[in-house]
């Protein structure tokens, strides 16, 4: 059963003339004929009645009808999707995301990427934010996150929002939640990797109060972190939600009551050569769209 079988099927059934439908569908009568009899061969029923003036269904035919119809209907359809499709944007893109997604409302965002380019194919690759920086400037991946200050001309940058960090203490440490600066400054701290952004707000942190806290080895990862700092092994700055979320249950101690002691800026980068580029523009729209969204959904 074929597509211009059923098309024809239905052609001589709205005509009731095998002549009629002919000259619709640009065949020639035999042609015509010969598919309605393929068809009746395939489903083994008779389709139409002859009679001088014409044809007219059968009660077979009559039940057959509405499905060919549908069927057609559907067809075209597709046709239509696949017509508009020919001009959607399509590629893959590459996108380097830092920490925890939902701080980058990447579900929403992808979300609204596949709502608006359905033919666009989208690699994460998670990491850290200096190595999402520089294999972004390097054009190892399209875009990606950034949390930080962005030391390069040739990166561009789209704020997204600014967070903040709190200092956390272990439970052990409890005794310092009200200290001042001199003193935290004299505690361990929990050092961390040159190529996350954490360790350049850290030390920005701390130059701003003139300290220089002795460090526990070299940490990459805000889990990480916050796992030390459970268990006690020392101090360090943790985005302000997820600091809150575990003082709650009092597995961690904030220092003032969760006081906001720094904040940095959460961005979309993307190569400066790029600026131009289609792609990263369709990127940039839905981000804005989803962080837009998102924002009047807290409002209300």
């Amino acid at each position: 059963m074929e597509i211009y079988q059923l098309r024809t099927f239905v052609t001589v059934a709205q005509q009731g003339h095998l002549t009629q439908a002919a000259e619709l569908l640009h065949l020639s009568q035999p042609a015509v004929t010969a598919q309605i009899k393929a068809l009746e061969e395939e489903f083994g029923v008779a389709l139409f009645e002859r009679y001088p003036g014409g044809v007219q269904l059968t009660e077979a035919g009559k039940l057959i009808l509405p499905d060919a119809q549908q069927i057609l209907a559907q067809a075209r359809s597709l046709l239509y999707r696949a017509k508009a499709l020919q001009n959607e944007p399509k590629g893959k893109v590459r996108i380097g995301t830092i920490g925890v997604p939902g701080r980058l409302k990447l579900g929403p965002w992808l979300a609204q990427l596949r709502e608006s380019y359905p033919l666009l194919t989208v690699q994460t690759t998670h990491g850290i934010s200096v190595g999402v920086l520089n294999e972004v400037r390097k054009k190892m991946l399209d875009a990606g996150f950034y949390l930080g200050r962005n030391p390069y001309q040739n990166v561009n940058t789209v704020p997204l929002s600014e967070i903040g960090f709190c200092v956390a203490l272990p439970p052990t440490m409890a005794h310092l939640q009200d200290a001042d600066w001199k003193t935290l400054g004299s505690a361990l701290w929990l050092g961390l990797s040159q190529f996350t952004s954490l360790a350049d707000i850290s030390q920005e942190l701390w130059r701003s109060q003139n300290i220089a806290p002795k460090l526990v080895g070299e940490f990459d990862e805000e889990a990480t972190l916050l796992e030390l700092i459970k268990s006690g092994v020392g101090i360090a700055i943790l985005a302000e939600r997820t600091a809150h979320r575990y003082a709650a249950d009092g597995s961690i101690v904030l220092w003032r009551n969760g006081e906001v002691a720094t904040r940095a800026l959460l961005q979309f980068i993307y190569s400066s050569d790029r600026e131009k580029d289609p792609m990263i523009d369709m990127l940039i729209k839905a981000l804005r769209t989803t962080w837009q969204e998102e924002s009047a959904c807290l409002i209300q």
